[in-house]
């Protein structure tokens, strides 16, 4: 895996690339300890995984990850920061990051990050050469092989505003592999079809869940401002439930203390079967 580290602590960037080169198949191809020069770097390298410090001056590494998630949303970014305040690490979420690193640095914790990015990145490998091989077997010989998501689940996602997260990735191959194995996630075999352990299942599932659940605050606050959009209610009952949309509903007014509850198994089963 090729590396990137921002951070405006030299210390902390010389600790970061010392246990990162502890394993022989990761490299360190760039540091920058600022955040302006850094984006500029990064706009033009291969980079598979970016380490950024969540404050720093000029650019945050908030709005640094912004940027790059634009032109390269590929790329996985794992946030330092010592900040433990709730609201600005949704927000980080929210940008397109997978981890936090706590600050003071601590070894084991940044091994287990590290290694469960790694994992994650080479389990949606496995998946798009999974979703591509079904698609290509599954089309005329005379057409090209387009990528393995239909334009009505797609369209979906877009419309629930969730395609700017990572985890809607994840949503569209496996509701390729549900469709072409003709069962419900339940009886999907994810393990068996992917070689995936079970821990690596439950990262694929927490980016769903991730997804999924901005999927619910969108339509949330949709239907408050549009309570009689009627394609919009059943859509969301559909995929999400009544009671979950309006528990998600009174906690965007501030009039419950939690919000609607995901159901990964409801959403994938719900989405694969839609029909428009």
């Amino acid at each position: 895996m090729k590396y990137f580290i921002v951070d405006d602590d030299q210390s902390v960037i010389y600790v970061l690339q010392n246990i990162i080169e502890q394993n022989f198949n990761d490299e360190v191809v760039g540091v920058s300890d600022h955040s302006t020069t850094a984006l500029k770097e990064l706009l033009v390298r291969d980079v598979d995984i970016v380490l950024v410090d969540l404050l720093m001056p000029e650019l945050s590494g908030i709005e640094l990850v912004k940027h790059l998630k634009k032109v390269k949303p590929h790329t996985r970014f794992v946030m330092i920061s010592k900040v433990q305040d709730g609201d600005m690490r949704a927000e980080a979420y929210q940008s397109g990051i997978d981890f936090f690193i706590s600050k003071p640095i601590n070894l084991i914790e940044v091994k287990a990050v590290l290694k469960n990015v790694e994992q994650s990145i080479r389990m949606a490998s496995k998946l798009t050469s999974i979703s591509n091989m079904i698609n290509s077997n599954n089309q005329p010989a005379q057409q090209p092989t387009t990528p393995a998501k239909t334009n009505q689940q797609s369209d979906i996602l877009k419309y629930l505003g969730m395609t700017s997260e990572k985890g809607t990735t994840d949503i569209l191959q496996i509701i390729v592999l549900m469709q072409s194995q003709g069962v419900n996630y339940r009886a999907l075999d994810l393990n068996g079809l992917l070689g995936l352990s079970d821990h690596e299942k439950k990262v694929v599932e927490q980016r769903i869940r991730r997804a999924i659940k901005v999927g619910l605050t969108n339509t949330a606050n949709r239907l408050i401002d549009n309570p009689y959009d009627e394609q919009l209610c059943d859509l969301a009952n559909s995929l999400f439930g009544y009671e979950n949309v309006h528990s998600e509903m009174l906690y965007q007014q501030g009039k419950r203390k939690t919000g609607g509850r995901i159901k990964l198994q409801r959403f994938l089963d719900e989405l694969a079967e839609h029909k428009k």
